[in-house]
């Protein structure tokens, strides 16, 4: 009982306390089973973030972030590329990260990784044709490509995942940072229903991020 009070009573490092703000940008799309013929949709992501640092290169990061997901449709595996589709998801996305740090006082290498809720606030379809009627477009792919995602409404609009990252942290002043990650988002729940009898069996968010983000430390 008594060691534990020995090793706090030895520890030379002090904890602290640092919030920011984060943008960047990101490319998503959604893996669906049976196949959906994808690529990634380009989109956007902001927030505030929070790092408490208890332990010398170890920590936690919580945030708050609209993020953009969704997917775009492949159609030149399809040989039909004069076709568009895309559908954004538009989230409030809280992750909780462990943060391991290393480097100097000057410049930092870092990881970070997580579990992440989400929860959809809209969704928006951009496409170049009419998605609700596309059966009735005479040159359109059918038959052998399936479509059934392209008017179907999303039915759960919460979403779980877990999220890993990585990237370099810049201490510009003793209390001010910058930091440049690169994340991976790899979703857990579906988008649309998954029982027997629905048409989806798995349609499950991924995402690229991108981001910078300022954090000042406040204490």
């Amino acid at each position: 009982m008594l060691l534990p009070s020995c090793l706090l009573a030895q520890r030379e490092y002090s904890p602290n306390f640092a919030i920011g703000g984060k943008a960047g940008a990101t490319l998503s799309s959604v893996s669906f089973s049976p196949e959906v013929h994808t690529k990634f949709a380009q989109g956007l992501t902001m927030g505030i973030a929070a790092r408490y640092t208890e332990e010398k290169y170890f920590g936690l990061i919580a945030e708050v972030n609209f993020t953009q997901r969704g997917w775009a449709e492949d159609f030149a595996r399809d040989e039909a590329p004069q076709f568009n589709y895309t559908r954004t998801l538009n989230y409030i996305s809280i992750p909780l990260l462990t943060h391991i740090y290393f480097g100097s006082n000057k410049v930092r290498g870092f990881v970070n990784l997580g579990p992440e809720v989400s929860f959809m606030l809209s969704n928006s379809i951009s496409a170049n044709f009419d998605y609700e009627n596309y059966s009735s477009i005479h040159d359109f792919p059918q038959g052998y490509r399936t479509n059934e995602q392209l008017n179907m409404p999303i039915d759960r609009k919460f979403d779980y995942g877990i999220l890993g990252g990585a990237g370099v942290e810049f201490i510009i002043r003793r209390k001010h940072s910058i930091m440049l990650e690169g994340r991976y988002y790899f979703g857990l729940g579906n988008i649309y229903k998954d029982s027997k009898r629905d048409f989806f069996a798995a349609s499950r968010n991924q995402s690229i991020e991108i981001s910078l983000k300022y954090m000042i430390r406040v204490r």
